[in-house]
């Protein structure tokens, strides 16, 4: 068992979170360089060479050189075992992000030293708030002209709501940057670029070190000097506990491009955060290191290898140590099961695992059983944890095939790619699958489903917008009649593929109408998966 508890110890889970282009990717690789786990970091910046980012897997992704499908990844460094998520940077995946978030222990978060706190940032970080996750900053870019250090502490401050604490302090930037000063070690290390590679040249000198004069430019080391004195007086104390709840962000400058800052940022990223934590169940706390083995599906991603025709669910796993044979129970389904297949994922390169440990994220192999926010555990232990909202979709489009023998792979194709968590499907009441709603949190991913649809099940659909802005769940559905409620000529009365009963409105005035004409009624913004 001590076995087991030291290995668990050695876990870190984390998801990078950041708006588009604010490096995510770029530092994603740069960790993974530093852990060995690739030899040269893919080009990010230029998508028209063949290079492109080791976590971009997905077709449409090296076309448009963007992140969207989160990606889940390992690496070993000195002596940890870290699992990263890389989650879609951009505005239009948020619903697969804020999933991935819920199988993270904390959150980087990647912010462009020029642009400070920007939209998508907002919104990862209020999911992140919800569940009281550890958040650690990276302002990058700093070899880019950026603005104030102390401006981009106070936007974080202002716009998130979290206090800051800067563990290093950059010295210029854009052509002015000469690197960083270590408030703890209270050395300045200087970097030099070195192409990607990971063997880069590091300096360091102590503040009255006279080699720093020649390091730096004119004025900077009076700079540093003031700011140096008014951190240490006027700046918010470091106190991991505040860390650990969420109330106070560490936060780093650097530069995942050229390297700047990126390898002293995860040795300190590993003592910041904390091994596995407990998780919450319909049977209390489950701890991930005296709890036998316990896993939630939180992604399920059909047709990672196309030759294949294969269904990866992902799963993160809670609490004890798992074996490539064991048989494990599986609540939902009701039944003992095998995981078959268990990998570990690079991506898209797979490798078969014969054991893992709390806070490890495997992929299995499944045959169309899970759903998102299952729960799989020991026979012995039976219990499920708690579920992941589905969130409100924003967009939504009328759906049918082109070709009406291809019905059957539209079913497919459609029903696949909901499970997966990237679309909605809704039907009206009574139709048949011929034609199908689909809601998305963001507009891009109606350009996903129908390039999948065609890229991985030969089938061709015409898309038809819809007015609807708003989408509610009816909470109790079992004691309304839906088909009898009074309603605004505007609203749509449709069902999701589970049968659930749910209202679509074009506007704010029409939910109005209906709790007001139907006082029974109750309606919610989320469901749960």
């Amino acid at each position: 068992m001590s076995d087991i508890v030291s290995e668990i110890n050695k876990r870190r889970t984390f998801a990078i979170i950041s708006h588009p282009d604010a490096g995510k990717t770029t530092l994603t690789e740069k960790l993974l360089l530093y852990g060995g786990a690739i030899n040269l970091a893919g080009s990010v910046k230029g998508k028209k060479t063949a290079k492109h980012a080791v976590s971009d897997w997905m077709e449409i992704e090296k076309q448009r050189g963007i992140s969207v499908t989160s990606s889940v990844m390992q690496f070993k460094y000195k002596g940890y075992c870290i699992n990263i998520l890389d989650t879609p940077g951009h505005q239009d995946f948020s619903e697969d992000t804020y999933r991935t978030l819920m199988a993270a222990d904390c959150a980087v978060m990647v912010i462009d030293g020029s642009k400070g706190v920007e939209n998508q940032t907002i919104k990862l970080f209020k999911v992140c708030v919800m569940r009281h996750i550890p958040i650690i900053t990276f302002i990058n870019k700093m070899d880019r002209d950026s603005k104030s250090p102390y401006d981009l502490l106070e936007d974080i401050e202002n716009v998130l709501g979290i206090n800051t604490c800067p563990i290093n302090w950059p010295i210029g930037s854009g052509k002015e940057f000469k690197g960083v000063y270590d408030r703890k070690s209270k050395k300045v290390l200087a970097f030099t670029a070195n192409n990607g590679q990971k063997e880069v040249l590091k300096e360091e000198f102590s503040l009255d070190d006279p080699q720093l004069d020649s390091h730096l430019a004119y004025g900077q080391k009076d700079i540093l000097l003031d700011d140096v004195e008014l951190l240490d007086g006027a700046g918010d104390e470091f106190d991991l506990d505040a860390v650990r709840r969420g109330e106070l962000t560490p936060v780093f400058f650097g530069s995942a491009l050229t390297n700047f800052g990126v390898e002293p940022f995860l040795e300190e990223f590993l003592n910041l955060t904390t091994p596995p934590l407990p998780r919450e169940s319909n049977d209390g706390l489950i701890e991930p290191t005296k709890d036998p083995f316990s896993a939630f599906v939180f992604k399920i991603q059909a047709n990672m290898n196309k030759n294949h025709r294969d269904r990866i669910a992902f799963m993160r796993i809670c609490s004890g140590k798992f074996d490539k044979d064991m048989e494990v129970f599986h609540m939902q389904g009701n039944k003992k099961i095998k995981l078959s297949q268990p990998q570990q994922i690079m991506a898209q390169e797979r490798e078969i695992v014969s054991e893992a440990y709390a806070g490890d994220i495997i992929g299995v192999f499944d045959p169309g059983i899970f759903s998102i926010g299952d729960t799989v555990c020991t026979p012995s232990h039976k219990f499920s944890f708690k579920g992941i909202p589905t969130f409100a979709p924003e967009h939504f489009c009328l759906v049918r095939q082109k070709d009406t023998m291809k019905r059957k792979q539209f079913i497919k194709g459609t029903n696949q790619i909901a499970q997966e968590g990237a679309i909605q499907i809704f039907q009206e009441l009574d139709a048949g699958m011929e034609e199908v709603i689909v809601g998305v949190v963001g507009v891009l991913q109606f350009d996903v489903l129908k390039h999948r649809l065609n890229n991985e099940y030969n089938v061709d659909i015409i898309m038809e917008n819809l007015p609807f802005r708003f989408i509610r769940w009816i909470k109790n559905d079992e004691s309304v009649d839906v088909k009898s409620l009074d309603l605004a000529s505007d609203t749509k009365r449709i069902q999701d593929l589970k049968g659930n009963h749910l209202l679509l409105f074009t506007s704010e005035w029409s939910i109005d109408w209906a709790l007001e004409h139907n006082k029974d009624l109750e309606l919610t913004e989320f469901g749960n998966v």
